[in-house]
């Protein structure tokens, strides 16, 4: 708890007594201790110190405590020291090898990265995407080479064991995935996210998905024992289809150009469905008997090449080939045709979206281009600024990779858009010295209101005379303030994280005009907050109100600062201030004789004022004489009495020129106070109403 400030100055007067009592002479024969009356000096200085700060504090409630943090115990020391002591970086280990040493990391480190977690999150782990690479070779290779090992006679009793070899190691992989790996993958339960091992297995178990994987790794290799190393006891491996599936999701989930592996995914459907094709065409000709009519395959060249070619043509129905002869033969090319038109068709249609999606956004540019390019030729824009909206669009696009980026957030919620804010625009904010200090969510939420605008080569962002209403932020590339006589002079180059434009934003009056033109200077991107979005932000954060507000008072105050002037000369009259100029009414009373002017008036109504007390006691005396009311008498018209003062010099008229009207004083003899009435004086620069 922190002293009560009454209490720190009693304390203050304390030892501010003690040290007016050390700092007396002593007497003859006292010895002082220096050492102590330095403490005690040093003492008084902290207390004021102390003091001031207390005193502050309570004017501006804004300011921090000055309080230290509390020091470490011992104990909490030796933990600290413990755990750096285990924090420490390890050594680096080197691996010599032909002359030279590689740097290797510690095989700790191997073995923590392949130790499997308790659970598995698919969307985030790449360990697991890796994973199902291997799962979908394995599937690609039991998919692609059991057929041709059923048909063609490729598999022979010399390689029958490099066949088994391979077959075995997919059979692994297979196990693997189903017994290490999928219980391990988290999944979603009534909104909640299941990461129990127990309970993922049972979940699994009940999968249909899980139910086909379980299928595809049964063992019906043990036929061969009976009808001898036959492919086609291996066909239920191709029932592991799920696993390949969630690898293209993953994939695409994580790659920058999706579409590119898309167009390379449907291109592999189609060469998987011709070599299907191929391999049909080759056991009906194995059916037939090989050469037998003009449709089959006649055994010569490379049987899998040549059956492939046929495939080809037949599905993308090119056409040429010979027309089937028997029964058999016109049964197995009437669906083959069907199956062709279809499969070729439904593969262009999905090419052709991908590819579409893949330029939806050059299109979308494009269509937005030529729209704005057709307004402008109807009404008649010069080519002059035809060209700088073109050359903005273009700069924005290849900048942003998208004309407006708030289409893009405004789909996702609040927390994901702040999280993409703070990633791209806090860094940059947070350098802004205006914000230092304010609450961290306060700035959160600016961060989302903050509108990002896109300036030309010479654009102005604001000219000099305009009403501020909108504080600027540089994200990127540079502007510069302009000023001098004929305004090109170029004053100073703010660049990224600058700000301008905040004195409009944090005055309360208003009405802000801006001093100078800011011209950017290349192209310029900007972040703008205007102020009456930042007054909604403040309503709900006061402590940073206050900050900014006196972070203002104190702008204003730099800002209202009268520039020096050119210096003076080092004399007795530089000690006194220049003299103000004489308001122009006092120049009309004055005259042209300055202080004399101003006397003779007071003389003239000091002789007014005595003149008045005579005529008022004569016109009493009179009055009692003749025996009339003397208010009758005080009602009757004066006679004005000349004035006594002398004549002013007049000046010899010029013929050219018309008299002016020369400064007159009238004078009324009355009972009441003193009226004065005075017409402008030529010699003041007057003129006449």
């Amino acid at each position: 708890s922190e002293p009560e400030p009454e209490n720190t100055v009693i304390v203050f007067f304390f030892f501010s007594f003690c040290l007016i009592s050390t700092q007396k002479a002593p007497p003859q024969g006292f010895l002082t201790n220096e050492y102590a009356n330095g403490q005690l000096q040093e003492i008084v200085r902290k207390m004021r110190e102390r003091t001031t700060v207390y005193k502050e504090k309570l004017k501006d409630p804004v300011l921090s405590s000055p309080e230290g943090s509390p020091t470490a115990s011992k104990e909490e020391k030796k933990e600290e020291k413990k755990d750096e002591a285990e924090t420490k970086p390890e050594e680096d280990h080197y691996c010599d090898m032909l002359c030279c040493n590689f740097k290797k990391p510690p095989l700790k480190k191997y073995m923590a990265y392949l130790q499997l977690p308790g659970s598995i999150d698919s969307y985030t782990d790449r360990r697991y995407v890796a994973w199902l690479l291997l799962v979908t070779i394995a599937y690609n290779w039991n998919c692609w080479f059991i057929p041709l090992r059923f048909v063609f006679p490729y598999q022979t009793p010399s390689n029958t064991i490099y066949w088994l070899v391979i077959d075995i190691i997919c059979d692994i992989c297979y196990l693997c995935d189903l017994l290490v790996f999928q219980p391990r993958v988290q999944f979603l339960k009534g909104g909640d996210i299941i990461v129990s091992i127990m309970i993922i297995g049972k979940f699994k178990m009940t999968c249909a998905l899980q139910q086909l994987d379980v299928i595809s790794i049964l063992p019906f290799e043990v036929l061969y024992c009976f009808f001898g190393f036959n492919p086609a006891f291996r066909a239920n491996r191709m029932l592991k289809h799920n696993t390949f599936f969630e690898f293209n999701d993953r994939l695409e989930a994580i790659l920058d150009k999706a579409y590119v592996y898309r167009v390379i995914r449907t291109t592999g459907y189609l060469l998987f469905i011709l070599h299907i094709n191929a391999c049909l065409y080759y056991w009906a000709s194995d059916y037939e008997g090989l050469g037998s009519t003009r449709w089959v395959y006649d055994g010569e060249g490379n049987m899998y090449l040549r059956c492939y070619y046929w495939a080809v043509r037949t599905l993308i129905t090119i056409g040429g080939l010979p027309e089937p002869q028997t029964m058999f033969e016109i049964v197995f090319q009437l669906p083959n045709f069907f199956l062709g038109v279809f499969v070729f068709s439904s593969l262009l249609g999905q090419m052709q979206d991908v590819i579409g999606a893949a330029t939806a956004g050059q299109n979308f540019y494009r269509s937005c281009m030529d729209t704005t390019v057709s307004y402008m030729n109807t009404y008649s824009i010069p080519k002059v600024v035809q060209n700088r909206v073109r050359t903005w669009y273009e700069y924005t696009r290849d900048s942003q990779g998208m004309l407006d980026e708030s289409e893009l957030l405004e789909q996702m919620p609040t927390t994901m858009q702040l999280a993409i804010a703070i990633d791209v625009n806090f860094a940059i904010v947070n350098k802004v010295d205006l914000f230092k200090g304010c609450d961290t969510q306060m700035i959160y939420d600016m961060l989302l209101r903050l509108k990002s605008i896109v300036y030309l080569p010479g654009d102005f962002v604001c000219k000099k005379g305009e009403i501020g209403r909108e504080m600027y932020i540089i994200k990127q590339g540079e502007v510069q303030v302009l000023g001098g006589p004929d305004g090109t002079k170029v004053l100073v180059t703010l660049r990224a994280g600058a700000v301008f434009g905040e004195i409009s934003l944090l005055a309360a009056g208003g009405g802000n005009r801006r001093t100078a033109n800011v011209v950017a200077h290349g192209f310029a991107n900007l972040f703008i907050l205007d102020k009456t979005t930042l007054n909604e932000i403040l309503v709900h954060y006061p402590d940073s109100e206050k900050i900014l507000m006196k972070k203002a008072k104190m702008l204003l105050k730099e800002k209202g600062k009268v520039a020096p002037g050119p210096p003076q000369p080092r004399c007795l009259a530089s000690l006194f201030g220049q003299k103000q100029e004489t308001p122009k009414l006092f120049k009309a009373m004055l005259g042209e004789k300055g202080k004399t002017g101003l006397a003779v008036l007071l003389k003239l109504k000091r002789e007014q004022e005595v003149q008045n007390c005579l005529n008022f006691l004569c016109s009493n005396w009179k009055s009692k004489a003749d025996g009339k009311n003397p208010e009758q008498e005080a009602k009757k018209p004066l006679e004005p009495v000349v004035s006594s003062a002398p004549p002013a010099q007049k000046e010899k008229p010029n013929a050219d020129t018309k008299p002016t009207p020369s400064a007159v004083t009238h004078r009324e003899t009355t009972n009441k106070s003193l009226i004065i009435s005075m017409s402008p004086s030529p010699i003041a620069g007057e003129r006449d109403p």
